[in-house]
């Protein structure tokens, strides 16, 4: 039978995992931690109350492909993620959006706007607040400055930890500026979330006879890569290997440390049932964390108490107790000029392939990790 070995458990992985069992490959999975689902995953606190360990994540895609893929190890629930910031002592919407304008603008002055915003922007339902601050138009120009400023130029600089003129314009462009009344965080045809979590989800997903998973396993210490091949131990592997790990770690970083934003998250439970007005609110001004979440609102729970999870990005540094874990890639010149010559060095290998965030060093949400691991699956397989 053929084989293949993947490293790393998180939604990539797992996903060319089964993939690839069903095509016939016997799968072995590799997780130096000691649970699946990456960052994904998904445990009960001390209360009861379901947490993303590591962060919210959210489900939405317009692709047919993963939606159907994924529908068959889950059932799901409807969810439309919507956000609130803190901006000028009032909750708006984040995006902005014409609720935002006209909860922050008088009414001569939002309506002056709204008009304005709808005539330049035709036929357009949302825009980069690098098209406003673009515009020909002043009064458009002084309308994107105030968004930029509001929204973007702070929490950025906490986000990234550097000034916004450093961070890439892709960064920024992420949030768009809604020109309506939609005060959905995303507006794919897909926007549902699994009913018993991603933990459940991915862990059906890797329900198959052909599939093996070993955690708190360092493949490191098994496999290494060198002179154009994998080995396994002291002998050459022939099987194919799909690496979802951080690909500098799996080289020993021997060109450097890639470059990441880390997080560190504050839980606590109040005992009531309801913390906030929505499953995120961000500030992108006040305070020194970026956002605060509730789980409920997310999980679709009912419980009597509520758990919340307060964000505070930090430096990426393997050696700290906090900030060890890599979460945003930070794209500039030098940053990949480094990956490349990690790359190169896997490229070399016919049987192995890079998949996911930190293999690719790039940002990729969640649908996304799963069709390119599907894809991958087909072109491995022929």
């Amino acid at each position: 039978m053929k084989k293949a070995v993947v490293i790393g458990a998180g939604i990539s992985g797992c996903t060319v995992a089964r993939a690839l069992a069903e095509k016939g490959y016997k799968v072995t999975v590799f997780e130096k931690r000691n649970h699946i689902g990456g960052n994904a995953y998904e445990c009960f606190d001390e209360h009861g109350i379901r947490i993303h360990k590591y962060g919210s994540h959210i489900f939405h895609t317009n692709e047919q492909r993963v939606y159907d893929f994924l529908s068959r190890f889950t059932e799901w629930y409807p969810y439309e993620h919507k956000v609130l910031g803190l901006i000028d002592k009032k909750f708006v919407p984040i995006p902005f959006n014409f609720t935002s304008l006209e909860a922050l603008f008088d009414k001569k002055e939002s309506d002056y706007l709204k008009e304005k915003l709808t005539r330049v922007f035709e036929g357009k339902e949302k825009v980069s607040v690098l098209d406003l601050l673009n515009a020909d138009d002043d009064k458009i120009k002084d309308f994107g400055q105030f968004v930029f400023d509001k929204v973007f130029v702070n929490y950025t600089a906490k986000q990234w930890g550097v000034p916004i003129e450093q961070v890439d314009k892709s960064v920024i462009n992420r949030v768009p500026v809604i020109l309506g009344y939609d005060d959905r965080y995303f507006q794919d045809k897909f926007q549902v979330m699994p009913l018993l979590g991603f933990t459940d989800m991915i862990n059906n997903m890797l329900n198959h006879k052909n599939i093996k998973v070993k955690l708190n396993f360092d493949a490191k210490k098994l496999f290494s890569f060198r002179n154009g091949k994998v080995y396994k131990g002291s002998f050459p592997y022939s099987g194919k290997v799909i690496i979802t790990a951080a690909i500098d770690e799996m080289l020993n970083y021997v060109h450097g440390v890639l470059p990441y934003r880390s997080l560190e998250f504050e839980f606590t439970n109040y005992n009531q049932p309801d913390f906030q007005a929505a499953a995120v609110v961000n500030y992108p001004n006040d305070e020194k964390f970026t956002r605060i979440t509730e789980f409920k609102k997310l999980t679709n729970q009912i419980a009597d108490t509520t758990t919340v999870a307060r964000e505070y990005p930090m430096t990426y540094d393997i050696k700290a107790e906090k900030g060890n874990i890599p979460y945003y890639v930070i794209n500039n010149e030098k940053n990949n000029l480094m990956y490349s010559k990690y790359k190169a060095e896997i490229e070399g290998i016919k049987n192995v392939s890079l998949l996911g965030r930190l293999a690719e060093y790039k940002y990729y949400n969640m649908d996304n990790c799963v069709l390119k691991a599907l894809e991958l699956a087909d072109k491995i397989s022929g």
